[in-house]
């Protein structure tokens, strides 16, 4: 199941007591994706271990319940503890192994989170990610499977990563990939943290990456997903209090945008502060 925009997307990576892999349905309400992280390269942790350890019974009443409800299940891969490329992993192999998982488990979709830093810097990342999504692609066929990529923002500045980072990924691959889960968080004090910053200007430190910057460099703007942390402990910078953060996706929705919203991680983005993020734009 493929959600058409708006998407809005939670992530989940932590251990909570009395829940095995996805929370009840009801508590992610006003969502339409939920990310299980991390599958890595040895295998799953975390939210997706929780998952693969549920009895086939189990995970198809989950799934069920969650089709039912409009919201689409998926892995996440990589994050940050991860470094495919620079570690050697085989962009080929990595993709059959993971899109077996994913259908193996029965889920909607993968989500790429790649945080393989020195392969952005030296370049080696866009070759793998090309690679890597052409066969995820070919796994995963699109219209049946979701299939994302989740970037931290600065990587789709122009003119700053060798062999082009992700606006170059963009332009060989982009029609592949769904959407993207941008990450405008983790990137210093006063970044992205007001309406102008995170929709129409960024700063210099950070030149041409909000959301109408993005789309200018030939990013569909339909693709650009705002990330944010749901609680300011989320993330190290970059928080919005949910009410502010529902004034400018509305602000964004008026120029035309209709991309969705993010957020790392449920339980604190919960059906509560999904609910008044959206409450200026798609109201749930």
């Amino acid at each position: 199941m493929v959600p058409a925009a708006p998407r809005f997307v939670a992530y989940a990576d932590r251990w909570v007591s009395g829940v095995n892999g996805p929370p009840p349905v009801e508590q992610v309400k006003g969502f339409n994706v939920f990310a299980l992280s991390f599958l890595l390269t040895k295998g799953a942790f975390d939210k997706a271990l929780e998952w693969q350890q549920l009895s086939a019974a189990q995970r198809a009443t989950v799934k069920s319940q969650y089709k039912a409800a409009g919201v689409s299940l998926i892995v996440s891969a990589f994050g940050s503890t991860e470094t495919p490329t620079s570690s050697g992993a085989d962009p080929i192999a990595t993709a059959n192994t993971m899109a077996s998982w994913v259908t193996q488990y029965g889920l909607d979709g993968i989500d790429v989170d790649y945080e393989d830093f020195d392969a952005f810097n030296n370049g080696s990342a866009v070759a793998w990610l090309v690679s890597f999504t052409k066969q995820l692609r070919t796994k995963l066929p699109q219209g049946t499977y979701i299939l994302t990529h989740a970037r931290n923002i600065y990587r789709f500045c122009p003119n700053r990563w060798a062999n082009g980072g992700y606006l170059e990924i963009n332009k060989q691959v982009g029609n592949l990939i769904d959407w993207y889960n941008i990450q405008f968080y983790n990137q210093g004090a006063n970044e992205y943290t007001t309406c102008a910053g995170l929709l129409t200007a960024s700063s210099s430190n950070f030149a041409q990456s909000a959301v109408f910057q993005i789309a200018a460099s030939g990013v569909p703007e339909n693709k650009l997903v705002i990330g944010k942390p749901a609680i300011p402990s989320g993330a190290s910078t970059g928080y919005m209090d949910p009410g502010t953060l529902a004034t400018c996706v509305g602000q964004a929705k008026s120029k035309g945008w209709s991309a969705g919203v993010m957020t790392w991680q449920w339980p604190d983005g919960n059906a509560a502060w999904i609910k008044e993020v959206r409450s200026k734009s798609w109201p749930v």
